[in-house]
């Protein structure tokens, strides 16, 4: 029988201050409300021969350069290696900006401090290392997930900004919603949670993971970990646990997914932070509902896979450049209303940033192993269809996918979804992969996960 499993959680306040840049908006937006703490939260395990570690960071997105330099420092005073370590976004889009994408930009002091702080969250994690038993969980939640991809009804069309022609999808159709015929695909409504309590029982921590893009229930500029952050403070009052508990929730599979529901818009408070306070207390309710039914493990081995895949970039032609160039020139970009924003002025500005992108770039997979618990981390937003694929062939009822993982390559939709459009296949900084890039990715996860 192997050792005993070591584990420790800790986390580290990152709350940028008032005035920094807030990421993943059309325009950019400052902070000017703090509502809730934002954190990066550490949890390390470890066996008699390996050591992994799994950071969850209160932010949009990060870029593989920022992770990697985060990595090599963990690296140099640790000695873990940088495989073995997995650092994703929650994807809140109240957070501080360390990426330059669509209307926001890198907020460069707070980029530049968020690193350490980071690495601070995981040597605490170290120093807090105990002898421990893990077990998984998981409970079907489709009451909060929805496609916010729709199919829509003969007399609506849906323009695609970058090539001017008409979309088969549309995402989020605010204001046209008597046109919707219908969702266009199967969410992952599976809500899951990997548990860690000391070998005597005292409670370390909590990683669940949901396939729910966030709530954004607020105004921009508002500083709050979403969702995730309230699901994070409600796990550890139900289960009762100390100060030292540490809450996490990653973002699944979530790329066409979100709650603001189309169909059914009154079936939530309408409130700023209400939605995201009664979804985020429903996930920790159903996840404190079942904690009895796990199975402790407190000698499995873990390990971890890391692959670095090459994909092609949908760049524009020079043609498309060049067209794009002239609108650009008769744009002024600090005068875009962020109400409603020019999408035609937004992505010409894309298309000629975009034509100065290598013609392939690399993304990283990974498998962490727990015993016979297998997480993926892929580094991108991918849609549900990705996400059950990869639950279906690997370890039914003992895996989940972390998506933003390790760095951000943008929207990576199956082939057949990028034929269709929508919102999430147009070209751009943050959706540039080629058509083959989701079945590369998926296959490769696929074969390092078995």
């Amino acid at each position: 029988m192997n050792p005993f499993l070591f584990a420790g959680a800790a986390q580290t306040d990152i709350t940028p201050p008032l005035g920094t840049i807030v990421n993943g908006e059309m325009v950019a937006y400052y902070a000017h409300t703090i509502h809730d703490h934002l954190y990066s939260k550490a949890l390390v395990l470890k066996d008699d021969s390996n050591t992994i570690a799994i950071i969850m960071v209160d932010i949009c997105v990060m870029d593989a350069d920022f992770i990697d330099e985060v990595k090599n420092d963990i690296f140099l005073k640790t000695q873990i290696p940088p495989e073995n370590i997995l650092i994703a976004a929650t994807h809140t889009h109240f957070a501080g900006s360390i990426a330059d994408l669509l209307g926001s930009p890198c907020d460069l002091p707070y980029r530049k401090g968020l690193g350490k702080k980071i690495a601070h969250s995981l040597l605490s994690a170290m120093a807090n290392l105990q002898p421990a038993r893990i077990g998984l969980t998981a409970v079907d939640v489709p009451e909060h997930v929805v496609c916010r991809r729709y199919y829509m009804k003969t007399g609506y069309q849906s323009i695609n900004p970058v090539t001017g022609k008409p979309d088969i999808i549309k995402t989020n159709p605010a204001g046209a919603e008597a046109y919707i015929d219908k969702r266009a695909s199967e969410m992952d409504t599976q809500l899951s949670a990997i548990a860690v309590q000391s070998i005597e029982g005292k409670w370390i921590s909590i990683l669940g993971n949901y396939s729910m893009h966030y709530v954004g229930d607020c105004s921009n500029g508002t500083i709050t970990a979403d969702y995730f952050g309230v699901f994070s403070r409600h796990i550890k009052n139900f289960l009762g646990a100390g100060d030292d508990f540490v809450g996490m929730l990653s973002n699944g599979t979530s790329g066409d997914a979100n709650i603001w529901d189309f169909l059914q818009p009154d079936r939530y408070p309408k409130e700023d932070h209400q939605k995201k306070e009664l979804i985020g207390k429903d996930l920790a309710e159903k996840i404190n509902q079942v904690i009895q039914t796990i199975i402790w493990e407190s000698h499995p081995s873990v390990s971890a896979t890391l692959k670095k895949i090459t994909l092609g970039v949908r760049k524009p032609t020079a043609g498309e450049v060049e067209a794009a160039g002239k609108i650009v020139a008769n744009t002024d970009y600090r005068l875009l209303n962020p109400d409603t924003p020019a999408l035609v002025n937004i992505y010409a500005r894309e298309q000629v940033l975009l034509g100065e992108y290598p013609d392939t770039i690399e993304i990283p997979v990974q498998a962490l192993k727990i015993g016979d618990i297998t997480i993926g981390a892929l580094g991108g937003e991918f849609f549900a269809e990705t996400g059950l694929a990869l639950k279906k062939a690997n370890h039914a009822g003992k895996y989940f996918t972390i998506t933003m993982a390790n760095g951000y390559c943008g929207y990576i939709p199956p082939a057949h979804e990028i034929e269709k459009g929508g919102y999430e296949t147009w070209r751009c900084r943050s959706s540039f992969v080629k058509e083959d890039g989701e079945q590369i990715a998926r296959n490769t996860l696929m074969g390092i996960a078995q």
